[in-house]
């Protein structure tokens, strides 16, 4: 399991899903009842933020676990690949509410989830086309 390149790539995903709990995404103010308030952007910050890096994370562990199943793999990565841009999309809609400040260094967690994806649905792509090259040999 942890022998194929899929398995480190959806671990990237899982913990970067978790870093993104912990580390901002966006760092500065915001008008919450007409004062001016610092502020970090997490993932914890919003609920409907938090259940869908949750479900992100989700995915990728059953993804990661259903190695023996390459098409229900792949099927999940590409479920992931969906959540985790719809994650980026919420953040920057997240952002929006902020009157300033800057993206932090960790949002790079946040795209990590979506490159953790991408790469993880190749990874069972290159799988399958191996294991289909050898059944034609037999």
């Amino acid at each position: 399991m942890i022998q194929r390149q899929q398995s480190l790539w959806l671990i990237l995903s899982i913990f970067s899903g978790i870093l993104s709990y912990a580390l901002p995404f966006y760092s500065g103010t915001k008008l919450v009842q007409e004062k001016v308030v610092p502020g970090n952007l997490r993932a914890d910050s919003s609920f409907f933020l938090m259940v869908v890096v949750g479900i992100a994370i989700l995915l990728a562990g059953v993804a990661l676990f259903s190695y023996k199943d390459r098409k229900l793999q792949f099927k999940l990565c590409v479920f992931g690949i969906l959540t985790s841009a719809l994650v980026i999309l919420l953040f920057f809609v997240e952002v929006s509410h902020y009157q300033s400040g800057s993206l932090s260094l960790s949002a790079i967690f946040t795209f990590a989830i979506l490159i953790g994806f991408v790469m993880a649905a190749r990874g069972v792509l290159k799988d399958e086309k191996l294991v289909k090259s050898l059944d034609k040999l037999r």
